[in-house]
């Protein structure tokens, strides 16, 4: 997709390890010039993302820097309304992240689950989080940047398999602002069991890496963070990782209790108040659960998916698994990299033929919208 953005101020850098023989016949058959220039990450570990970002910020030669996933359709005019934006917006805003769209949603239940999962996440909860100037955990992609900023952090963590989650975290901490703005970045979502649950596994070891490195000093934590900050980042691991872990073994025992234990008929007051309690966390998380996933399924059309959200309980078991292997990986091979596979399944059209105007969304407008986004 071609990015709408003047040529002369591009620098687009292609990142591949020295082994990736694939990427690198493709590269050369249409043979890349300028703005564009390929980089070797020369061999070593960990053999990541993160190290291969590191590699190739000294030879950027911007002020801003955008990261791209190989398989994204950026929408193209997002770099200049992320241009635009860090032109208006104080210094102390590092960091624009678009929303991640899938457009391979209709292809089976697993893609449309992955679809109604990105529509509450980039479009709900951390539209939300960035609206009350929550930090946030940051998606891999389609995430702009200030160099000035990452120079001043020390960039990406190379060990971090989700880079992303540590460098939202690690802005916020030395205290600067994530927002979101109102572009979209289309990807493919895992069409198989086996590749959601690699694929998961490493965000959720990730995830585990992240909180093991920034909650290992927890005073620091909050006096860095602020206590309502430090209580939302702590909500967000212990919904984010504990939830996967325990959330089916305590939905089991709660159906278990209620059809054969005491659950809905408590006696004595201890029981009546445990029994409240069970009630009360349980219609809790179911709310939790899916009124994200209404609101994002109507904020981006996706109610033709509906009838997959009867696998929405297979779904949160293969979250489990994935949890539970991570929790396995991080002890066995913290830093090791599952790549996921893509290009495997047919994608949707995407209409890039639209009218554009540079300073303005055809959806919203720029400043309206945007300027607290």
């Amino acid at each position: 997709m071609i990015p709408d953005y003047p040529r002369a101020k591009l620098d687009i850098k292609f990142v591949m390890e020295a082994d990736d023989e694939a990427t690198a016949a493709a590269l050369r058959a249409h043979s890349p010039r300028a703005p564009h220039e390929i980089i070797i990450a020369p061999e070593g570990a960990p053999r990541t993302k993160p190290r291969a970002l590191n590699v190739a910020m000294p030879l950027a030669r911007g002020s801003l820097v955008a990261v791209f996933d190989a398989e994204d359709l950026p929408e193209p005019r997002q770099l200049r309304r992320a241009a635009t934006l860090f032109a208006q917006l104080p210094e102390s805003v590092a960091c624009l992240q678009a929303s991640l769209v899938i457009d391979n949603g209709d292809f089976n239940w697993m893609t449309a689950m992955f679809a109604f999962e990105y529509a509450a996440l980039f479009d709900v909860y951390n539209r939300g989080l960035a609206s009350m100037g929550m930090p946030l955990f940051l998606g891999g992609t389609s995430n702009h940047f200030r160099m000035e900023v990452l120079r001043e952090i020390g960039f990406w963590d190379a060990f971090n398999v989700t880079e992303d989650a540590d460098l939202g975290l690690r802005l916020a901490r030395g205290g600067f602002e994530v927002r979101t703005f109102a572009s979209q970045t289309f990807e493919e979502a895992p069409a198989t069991f086996g590749a959601l649950v690699r694929q998961r596994t490493r965000w959720f070891k990730g995830w585990m890496q992240t909180f093991i490195v920034h909650c290992r000093r927890p005073v620091q934590l909050f006096v860095d963070l602020g206590s309502r900050r430090a209580l939302a980042v702590l909500a967000m691991f212990a919904g984010g990782l504990f939830g996967p872990l325990l959330g089916p073994l305590l939905a089991a025992r709660l159906t278990y209790d209620a059809i054969f234990g005491a659950l809905l008929a408590p006696v004595g007051l201890l029981e009546i108040a445990l029994s409240t309690l069970w009630c009360f966390l349980a219609l809790a998380g179911a709310i939790s659960l899916f009124f994200p996933l209404a609101v994002g399924m109507r904020r981006h059309s996706l109610a033709r998916f509906r009838r997959s959200l009867i696998y929405l309980p297979l779904w949160q078991i293969m979250l489990s698994v994935a949890a539970w292997r991570a929790l396995f990986e991080l002890w066995r091979r913290p830093f090791h990299w599952e790549k996921t596979e893509h290009g495997l399944t047919a994608r949707g059209v995407i209409d890039v033929e639209r009218p554009i105007n540079p300073f303005c969304s055809i959806e919203q407008p720029l400043f309206n919208q945007e300027s607290r986004a």
